[in-house]
C-alpha cells in the first residue's frame, strides 16, 4: 500500500508539473498562442491585424490571403491599437490617404503596410516620412507577399519593392545634392556602425545577414538600429534609410 500510495503522490507531482507548464506556455510574457490543427502551440507571438480598403471586395480578398497565416489575428473593426499592424488599400496615395497613414502611426501607435496600384515621384518621399515600412504593389499581393510585409512590419523592419527602393535612393540623391551648402559630411548624427548597418539595410539584407557581414550578434544590430531611430526620433527602417540618404551618409 505504501508503494502504490508514493505512486500516485509522483504521478500526481507530474501532473501539477505539466499543468504548470502549459500555463506558462499560454501566458508568459502576455503574449496568446494558437493552437495549431495538431493541437500545439504556435512558436512565435500573434500579430493584430486590420485590412482598410476602399472597396469591400479589396478588404475581403485582403483578409483571405492574411487569414491563412497561424500568427496573424484578423481584427473585425477598422481601428488599429498600438502594436497592430493596419494594411492600408490604396491605389494611388493622395493626401486623404497620407493623412490617415500619419494618424495610424504617429496617434495610434501602429505599424502601416501599404498595399497601392502606383505612387507618385511627388509622394513618395512623403510616404515613407509618414511612417510606412513595408509596401506591396497590388499586382504582386499574392499571399506570401503580404504576409512577408506584415511580418516585416510587426518587427519594425523595412520592405520595399526592389524598384521602388531604387526610385527612393534616386529621389533622396537628387535632394541631398541640390541642399545648399551642403559639400562634406554633416557634423552630427549618425555613428560610424550605424552608418555601415544602414549600408546595408538601404541593399535590402535582414539583421541576420548585416550581422553576418559586420560580424556583429543579431542582439548588437537591433539595438544599433533601436538607438539610431529613438535618438533622430525615425519610425523604422525606411524612414532611417531615408534619412541617411538625404543627410549624405549613404
Amino acid at each position: 500500500m505504501c508503494t502504490s500510495a508514493t505512486g500516485v503522490a509522483a504521478a500526481t507531482s507530474a501532473w501539477t508539473r505539466e499543468k504548470r507548464l502549459r500555463s506558462l506556455r499560454t501566458t508568459d510574457a502576455g503574449v496568446s498562442h494558437r493552437p495549431t490543427e495538431t493541437g500545439s502551440a504556435d512558436s512565435g507571438p500573434h500579430i493584430s491585424v486590420v485590412v482598410q480598403a476602399p472597396d469591400p471586395i479589396s478588404r475581403a480578398g485582403v483578409r483571405s490571403q492574411l487569414a491563412q497565416h497561424p500568427v496573424i489575428d484578423l481584427l473585425d473593426g477598422s481601428e488599429a491599437g498600438p502594436g497592430s499592424v493596419v494594411v492600408l488599400i490604396s491605389e494611388m496615395p493622395d493626401e486623404t490617404v497620407l493623412s490617415r497613414l500619419r494618424r495610424l502611426v504617429r496617434s495610434d501607435g501602429a505599424r502601416a503596410v501599404l498595399v497601392a496600384g502606383a505612387i507618385r515621384e511627388a509622394e513618395l518621399l512623403e510616404v515613407i516620412e509618414c511612417g510606412v515600412g513595408a509596401i506591396v504593389w497590388r499586382h504582386e499581393a499574392t499571399a506570401h507577399r503580404l504576409v512577408q510585409a506584415v511580418l516585416a512590419a510587426s518587427r519594425g523592419d523595412g520592405d520595399l519593392p526592389s524598384d521602388l527602393l531604387g526610385r527612393l535612393i534616386t529621389q533622396v540623391g537628387s535632394l541631398q545634392r541640390t541642399a545648399s551648402g551642403r559639400t562634406g559630411a554633416p557634423s552630427s548624427g549618425l555613428l560610424p556602425r550605424e552608418v555601415d548597418v544602414l549600408r546595408l539595410v538601404a541593399d535590402g539584407l535582414d539583421t541576420g545577414e548585416i550581422a553576418s557581414k559586420l560580424s556583429y550578434s543579431e542582439r548588437t544590430v537591433k539595438n544599433v538600429m533601436h538607438g539610431l531611430t529613438t535618438r533622430l526620433h525615425l519610425r523604422n527602417r525606411a524612414h532611417a534609410v531615408a534619412y541617411a540618404l538625404r543627410e549624405g551618409y549613404i
